[in-house]
């Protein structure tokens, strides 16, 4: 097991990022937040420690990484608005290195490409579609992709279908060619991304998660 006992929480204000903060406090972690909205947020705990800021800021990543030894992000797209997850990635990398942080974990859709993929025809769909209908979020999600290879870091991008938003629990398939399931719950993706940030088991991949 790492020693980790503060980690740093990107997009712990969201619908995901709420079952993440809230598994890393059941496990005895300390949290450190960053969030655009502080006022919104309604997970109480003194293991908590909020941080007013945005992703995309490079003085924000730099105050949220200060003292932690792991870095989780489920920080999603926000219409309308910059691209978020490479701008949010570089500065996190170097945020990184200037800490000596080593083990970073984030989440992506299923639609992300890898060279060692063997995805299905089904997949394969899930990520034409996406590509067509949202071809910039594609575009910056598979360069986010490009700068976690030629980085030094021990990151894992977990990719996952259709999330469920419940506190349901199910055994779940975790493949690396493909994505073998239609949909996963918001707990069975906080569990796995805890458990990945402590044992590196998929230490720089992009394994696919999902509910068998």
């Amino acid at each position: 097991m790492k020693n980790i006992s503060k980690v740093a929480v990107l997009g712990g204000g969201g619908r995901t990022g709420k079952y993440l903060v809230n598994q890393l406090l059941e496990n005895g972690f300390s949290v450190k937040l960053l969030l655009r909205n502080p006022n919104n947020f309604t997970i109480q705990s003194s293991k908590i420690e909020i941080i007013k800021g945005d992703a995309i800021d490079e003085e924000s990543i730099n105050v949220l990484l200060k003292d932690c030894q792991a870095v989780l992000s489920t920080i999603g797209q926000r219409p309308g608005e910059p691209m978020v997850a490479s701008q949010a990635t570089k500065n996190i990398l170097k945020a990184m290195k200037n800490y000596d942080i080593q083990r970073y974990v984030l989440l992506a859709g299923l639609n992300i490409d890898t060279p060692f993929d063997k995805k299905s025809p089904k997949t394969i769909m899930a990520t034409d579609w996406m590509k067509t209908k949202f071809p910039e979020i594609q575009k910056d999600r598979q360069f986010t992709f490009d700068l976690l290879v030629n980085s030094d870091v021990d990151w894992t991008q977990v990719r996952v279908p259709l999330i469920i938003f419940s506190d349901e629990s199910s055994e779940i398939s975790v493949n690396l060619e493909d994505c073998l399931g239609d949909k996963i719950t918001a707990l069975d993706i906080s569990k796995f991304m805890v458990k990945e940030m402590l044992k590196s088991n998929y230490s720089r991949q992009s394994p696919f998660i999902s509910a068998i």
